[in-house]
């Protein structure tokens, strides 16, 4: 591996989707993976070390990853980028084994709900939550298992030498799965249009609804939001959002002023918006 390749964290093994994706964002450049078991091990990973990290945030189908929006805030982090790619599942399993066979399918949670249509057709099939879609064939293969299936994506199927049994077995082919890049460092992009904002709130009657109004006033378009508990706060949450705006400095003088309506704010980073409407 080249000195000057690129050392990314992510949550997985070879063959994963975030592994799919990541080489999807940055194309032609050398990637040096760091392949951790959980989102929690990405982002010590990229706290800790000269790394960056990447992370699934959200799917079409299955919605967001709340966690990791608190995450990213509690370890400090920035958000520096994102991409959106199109997800289709795959059920595989080791060779010679049929589908009456199986009386497990393995996969990443998030993998099951995408593809609860299938599930429900074959209720008789217990689902078992494991940690990645591709370490899920990975153990098959390496186990030799002829009762499991896996659900991961065809790369898995080729580099785990399982057979693929039931193609596109997500819910709605529309399927995509939004995945951000993290550093430690807040070294923004100057051509950046998009930013993600966590902030609180007073529990006052049109509390939120002032602090809505006002990135709506500031020209700022909300493209989402999203509300998670306060660790160790009962009752009260964090409200993740994000903003599309035209401008570094319209940006500036719009968190500025709803910094003036709300209890706290921050800004877990600013980039490009890769999302076309």
């Amino acid at each position: 591996m080249k000195s000057n390749s690129l050392h990314i964290a992510i949550q997985g093994v070879e063959g994963s989707f975030h592994e799919e994706a990541c080489q999807l964002f940055f194309k032609n450049e050398e990637i040096n993976f760091i392949y951790c078991d959980t989102f929690e091990q990405v982002f010590q990973q990229t706290q800790k070390h000269d790394t960056l990290g990447f992370i699934a945030i959200e799917n079409s189908l299955a919605g967001s990853i709340l966690a990791n929006y608190a995450s990213i805030k509690e370890y400090n982090l920035n958000i520096i980028g994102e991409t959106y790619m199109p997800i289709s599942h795959q059920l595989m399993v080791y060779p010679g084994v049929l589908l009456e066979d199986v009386k497990e399918i393995w996969s990443h949670p998030m993998a099951l709900r995408q593809c609860q249509s299938f599930i429900n057709e074959n209720a008789g099939i217990k689902t078992v939550e494991k940690e990645d879609t591709a370490k899920s064939a990975a153990h098959i293969k390496e186990n030799k298992l002829k009762h499991v299936a896996a659900i991961a994506s065809k790369t898995a199927a080729k580099i785990y030498g399982l057979n693929i049994i039931r193609p596109n077995i997500e819910t709605f082919s529309n399927n995509f799965t939004r995945f951000l890049l993290l550093q430690k460092d807040k070294d923004f992009s100057t051509s950046c249009n998009k930013a993600t904002l966590c902030f609180s709130v007073k529990h006052d009657v049109g509390s939120l609804a002032e602090a809505l109004s006002c990135i709506a006033k500031n020209e700022m378009n909300l493209t989402k939001i999203q509300s998670f508990p306060k660790i160790g706060k009962s009752w009260e949450y964090f409200f993740y959002a994000d903003v599309l705006f035209n401008n570094e400095e319209d940006f500036q003088l719009a968190f500025d002023n709803l910094k003036l309506t709300v209890n706290e704010l921050y800004c877990l980073g600013k980039y490009k918006n890769n999302l076309v409407f």
